[in-house]
């Protein structure tokens, strides 16, 4: 963290913090689906599941499953037991977070049940870093999950139906991820890879532009992203450059255009350091997903195997990582309510 940036305070600006003494992130893991191994980042996945019910009846059942096994893998990755974690802080896009509920229930962990949409794993790991840093844990896990034939059932048409999706539309990725956010560094002898903090974060505010269109949900959250960047920028009094990378959860093609044009408008070029989570998990050529990946296992999964290795071989130093969220739920859209957007900023370091 540069000079500048350095504060008695942890306030810094309208909507951001920096840690005094900055979390540690000892482990992450992922687990995908077969379509998401297929991808791009197939190779980096702890697991790949051909089967898209993950051995259950039914979609949330699987989801559950897979959340599961995200969170086995993350105490197995940090040389953990689940008596360990002092709380987990996690959430999913299923009514009542039912994946989560149902899917960590046997692990006896302490726990707030999050939603923000896919911006779930963003803030989950502000508030568990937020928990380390105030002392109130000394261990917390943090994770999201979705699944592509349950947010398609819950949000859209059941897969059955077979309708037409349009090229705005993103995929849902089936995925978890989950991370162990720590006091201490847990850094095994001889290991010369780098430790990974979280130095600070920026929360998001809801943005609503008046977007209805449930299938277009790079344009619902562009501007939430814009915003939340843009106020992470006049918080810290830095420029795009502070960055290796600046990292989104999910905009898509669509989304990723929106967000540069906003950013360019207050005098921010970020063109040439961004990155879209939903851009880099499918081959846009190949497999079909129109604008891109989206839900929360997209930024989760990105982050835990890709975001966190090029940060662990010192490839990137300091990374603005972004999830975006789409605040909708059946009930909202069938009534005619817009798509109000949120993102939160995490300020991730390689030390």
């Amino acid at each position: 963290m540069t000079e500048k940036a350095k504060r008695k305070s942890k306030i810094a600006g309208k909507q951001s913090v920096l840690f005094t003494n900055p979390p540690y992130i000892i482990a992450g893991a992922g687990v995908a689906g077969k379509k998401e191994g297929e991808g791009p980042l197939g190779s980096l996945f702890d697991i790949v599941k051909e089967d898209p019910m993950f051995g259950k009846k039914n979609w949330e059942d699987a989801e559950s499953e897979l959340m599961k096994e995200a969170a086995q893998e993350v105490l197995k990755k940090a040389g953990m037991k689940s008596d360990s974690i002092r709380y987990l802080v996690g959430g999913d896009l299923l009514g009542q977070l039912i994946a989560t509920s149902f899917g960590i229930a046997e692990l006896n962990i302490p726990m707030f049940g999050i939603y923000g949409a896919c911006s779930t794993m963003g803030e989950a790991m502000s508030l568990g870093a937020m928990l380390v840093d105030g002392g109130y844990a000394e261990k917390v896990m943090s994770l999201t999950s979705s699944h592509f034939a349950g947010a398609e059932k819950q949000f859209r048409m059941p897969l059955d139906y077979g309708n037409q999706r349009p090229y705005s539309a993103t995929w849902t990725v089936t995925g978890s991820g989950a991370v162990i956010i720590a006091k201490d560094n847990h850094k095994k002898a001889g290991n010369n890879e780098a430790d990974i903090v979280i130095a600070g974060l920026t929360t998001g505010k809801i943005v609503d532009y008046g977007i209805k269109d449930s299938m277009n949900m790079g344009a619902a959250m562009a501007p939430a992203a814009f915003d939340t960047i843009k106020q992470n920028f006049e918080d810290l009094d830095v420029k795009p450059d502070y960055y290796d990378k600046i990292i989104t959860g999910d905009l898509g093609y669509i989304g990723k255009n929106i967000l540069i044009d906003l950013l360019k408008e207050k005098g921010y070029d970020i063109s040439s350091n961004h990155m879209d989570c939903g851009i880099e998990i499918y081959d846009k050529d190949s497999q079909d997903t129109h604008a891109g990946g989206s839900g929360c296992g997209c930024s989760a999964l990105t982050f835990t195997c890709y975001i966190m290795k090029q940060l662990r071989e010192r490839n990137w130093t300091r990374v603005l990582f972004v999830p975006t969220g789409a605040l909708l739920s059946q009930v909202s859209f069938n009534e005619g309510n817009t798509v109000p957007g949120i993102a939160h900023a995490v300020i991730v370091e390689a030390v």
